[in-house]
């Protein structure tokens, strides 16, 4: 097993960070990822709702919370109101429901951008570690640990690796980008 292949599981760290960031990314459908990892004061310190509450999706458009201690539902509810996400949920008593509003044409747009910036920095992540491993594949050439035929043939593998996941973060893009798109 080469250096390159031993390193892998970065390449898959940065590629499943991205696909756990742009699932916050509201679309036209309710998903539970849009509130699990909203982080609530509760029980003296931060815990995402997903550890304080059952998240259902009983309708397209419709996220309801259900906490298992009916107590901290009003701090639940004011760390949806505080972070930003856009969402008002009515408290129904023992329930947070969330109605997601209509997607605007203007809100797809400024999806997308958040979509490509988010895109890039999972892009720039992947080229650090293809930089690192490239620096330390440099070093085991000067130590003498490799030869120069085999430091050529690691850089190859390395950037074919880069290519890879560069390819499927690009493939995740396209998918969240129709998703955003479709009305």
């Amino acid at each position: 097993m080469s250096i390159v292949s031993e390193y892998k599981s970065e390449f898959i760290g940065a590629v499943d960070f991205y696909k756990s960031d742009i699932n916050g990314l509201r679309t036209g459908r309710a998903n539970a990822a849009i509130v699990e990892n909203i982080m609530v004061e509760a029980y003296g310190g931060q815990m995402p709702v997903k550890g304080l509450a059952s998240i259902a999706i009983p309708e397209a458009r419709t996220v309801v919370i259900e906490p298992w201690d009916k107590s901290i539902i009003k701090d639940i509810e004011k760390a949806i109101r505080l972070a930003g996400t856009g969402l008002n949920p009515s408290n129904e008593g023992n329930i947070l429901r969330l109605t997601l509003p209509q997607m605007t044409e203007e809100n797809r747009k400024e999806l997308i951008k958040v979509l490509g910036q988010k895109t890039e920095n999972a892009r720039i992540q992947v080229r650090k570690v293809r930089e690192e491993i490239k620096e330390m594949v440099i070093e085991m050439e000067k130590e003498k640990e490799i030869s120069e035929d085999e430091r050529f043939k690691l850089q190859d593998e390395l950037e074919k690796m880069t290519g890879e996941f560069n390819g499927k973060i690009m493939m995740i893009k396209e998918e969240k980008e129709k998703e955003i798109m479709t009305i």
